[in-house]
């Protein structure tokens, strides 16, 4: 190394948003509303499954965690991102970008395994409904939420140990608002191929094969829909699926954009907003899209409003 290569670098600086200084007051209004939007959408979606009886079940254990997943995974970037605009200072400690880092990759995972664990749930609602109670037994459902967890923390960490063995030297300046691991990796000045070969062999694993699994899952319940055919058997499967459908889409839609269907011109700012998809409006759009969408948890809402009210008139 030169000598101005060994300079150890101690914060990045995050150029943000590709925002024109007049209209930044403007994002900043409506990124904070999004964001205490997913706050607050995930946190009733909580606390409606923990108050209402009727929702202790397999699909809303999965329901809650995601839901928790959703509202950590915005609160890993969004804060440091509105911190930023207002105060335009943005900087980020070294040790504060791999913290950033492995949270991301944490919960960003943990939301895709989640996933392929409510569509299991579901093929077998559909495709096995009176072993429904024995196939997704108590026991089953937390040891899907445990190993869930647990493998995406080692997987969070294995990147993060990998990527504080590098080097950063001249430039510390990431062109995204959080600390993005490709956008860490352009930066290094040592030998990154090793982080290069595990970022494609585990993002096949994290990603491609949760992606596949659920696909073979809306196969075999389609399959067995179209077996007896009918229009309440369709229409069941449909109010059944449709919420986790629109999620599904939703999160893997723009991760396929992002990640499968590259962009020569404007990748930087491409990057960028489909990285503000899944990490803001995703988050943000899932308790709309399982609260509008799912008569259970407009009656879990109607009851505990009710519920409420009655124990607030019988104190006066």
């Amino acid at each position: 190394m030169t000598e101005r290569n060994q300079t150890v670098v101690s914060d990045f600086l995050l150029l943000g948003l590709p925002i024109d200084p007049d209209q930044r007051d403007l994002f900043y209004a409506l990124f904070l509303t999004m964001y205490v939007t997913t706050i607050l959408g995930n946190l009733l979606i909580i606390i409606l499954i923990l108050l209402d009886s009727h929702l202790h079940t397999p699909m809303y254990l999965f329901l809650s965690n995601l839901s928790f997943s959703d509202l950590c995974f915005s609160s890993v970037t969004m804060p440091k991102l509105l911190q930023n605009m207002q105060s335009q200072v943005s900087s980020i400690p070294y040790a504060g970008c791999l913290t950033q880092m492995y949270f991301f990759l944490f919960f960003g995972d943990l939301e895709s395994f989640l996933l392929v664990a409510m569509a299991y749930d579901r093929y077998v609602a559909i495709c096995f409904p009176l072993h429904y109670t024995t196939i997704m037994s108590p026991k089953l459902c937390l040891s899907l939420v445990v190993l869930s967890w647990v493998l995406t923390m080692f997987h969070a960490m294995l990147h993060t140990l990998l990527m504080a063995r590098l080097w950063f030297c001249a430039d510390n300046t990431i062109p995204h608002f959080f600390c993005d691991m490709s956008a860490l990796l352009k930066l290094a000045c040592s030998d990154t191929r090793v982080n290069e070969l595990v970022i494609f062999i585990m993002g096949g694993l994290i990603l491609v094969i949760p992606f596949l699994l659920i696909i073979m899952s809306y196969v075999r319940i389609v399959s067995s829909i179209l077996k007896v055919p009918s229009a309440r058997g369709i229409h069941k499967a449909f109010s059944t699926c449709g919420s986790h459908l629109s999620v599904v889409s939703l999160f893997y839609g723009t991760i396929i954009g992002l990640y499968l269907c590259p962009s020569t011109n404007n990748s930087t700012v491409k990057e960028t907003v489909m990285a503000m998809m899944y990490t803001v409006v995703t988050p943000m759009l899932n308790p709309f899209i399982y609260s509008l969408r799912n008569r259970d948890m407009k009656g879990a809402l109607g009851r505990v409003f009710w519920k409420n009210k009655i124990s607030s008139s019988l104190k006066w």
